[in-house]
């Protein structure tokens, strides 16, 4: 089976004589092929699982790595075939990078925030604000082969959780992942940049907390903490699991038809950092 992970691995009962204890479980597929141009992820996925003597359930989530969807939508591209213009060399003599990498990172944006040695920052066309458009080279075969982000996360979430609706009768929700730094922190986290059939909120503005005081900002990115779970067992080496199954948070998880990571993003009018880069 599936690599697993238990919040509480048994039951235990509570001081008060109860089985009441909050608990998940997350399953990384184990076994799961390398990603080839065209193939579908979502039969994949089940095909693995099965493998795993694993079936999928109502309200399962299933938390994806962006790489095997720009594997398989086309989004490999060979650096030595971009032709730089002259905005991408002219960034380039500041940040030092190659000029056919940075026209990659300017054909995916849409602003660029910062260009210095240090960062190549820019918002870019779904929206995002991240280093180099999100794209890298790390699980890509091929020397000098780049892999972008999908061109609109959100429809490929939601085409693989139709998908797997069709082939498994099981009503799932699908986010799609990858990892970022952070402001002011060392290291890198697991974000959602793709999601469908979940609200990506836990939204606790209006509520009491412990002594009865209204509480008026709680309103947890409860999608980007999921993905940032599932990184546990997905790794970012050569684990090759790039698929994580959990379940048992249907009463912690709202489920979502309409909802997309836009909902995530904050307006310019809300940008605390606004003309500070």
């Amino acid at each position: 089976m599936g690599k697993r992970f238990n919040r509480v691995e048994e039951q235990p009962k509570t001081r008060h004589g109860g089985n009441d204890l909050k608990n998940f479980t997350a399953f990384a597929l184990q076994g799961f092929p390398l990603v080839k141009s065209g193939d579908n992820v979502a039969k994949t996925i089940v095909e693995t699982a099965g493998k795993d003597g694993l079936s999928l359930e109502d309200g399962d989530i299933l938390v994806i790595a962006q790489k095997i969807f720009s594997k398989a939508e086309e989004r490999v591209v060979k650096l030595k075939e971009i032709v730089p213009s002259k905005e991408a060399c002219e960034i380039a003599e500041t940040t030092k990078k190659s000029p056919k990498f940075v026209e990659l990172v300017l054909k995916e944006t849409n602003d660029v925030l910062k260009a210095s040695r240090d960062v190549l920052l820019v918002r870019d066309k779904r929206g995002l604000t991240c280093i180099n458009a999100g794209i890298d080279k790390s699980n890509v075969e091929g020397r000098g082969n780049f892999a972008l982000l999908p061109e609109d996360p959100d429809s490929s979430a939601q085409r693989c959780r139709a998908e797997i609706k069709k082939l498994t009768g099981k009503n799932v929700a699908v986010v799609m992942c990858d990892t970022y730094s952070r402001p002011f922190r060392r290291g890198q986290v697991n974000f959602a940049i793709g999601l469908a059939g979940i609200d990506p909120f836990k939204d606790y503005r209006g509520k009491k907390d412990l002594f009865g005081q209204i509480l008026k900002v709680k309103n947890i990115a409860v999608v980007d903490e999921i993905a940032a779970a599932a990184e546990l067992l997905m790794g970012q080496g050569k684990e090759a699991m790039p698929v994580v199954i959990l379940r048992g948070l249907n009463d912690i998880v709202g489920f979502c038809e309409k909802c997309s990571t836009t909902d995530l993003s904050i307006s310019s009018e809300e940008d605390l950092f606004k003309d500070t880069l």
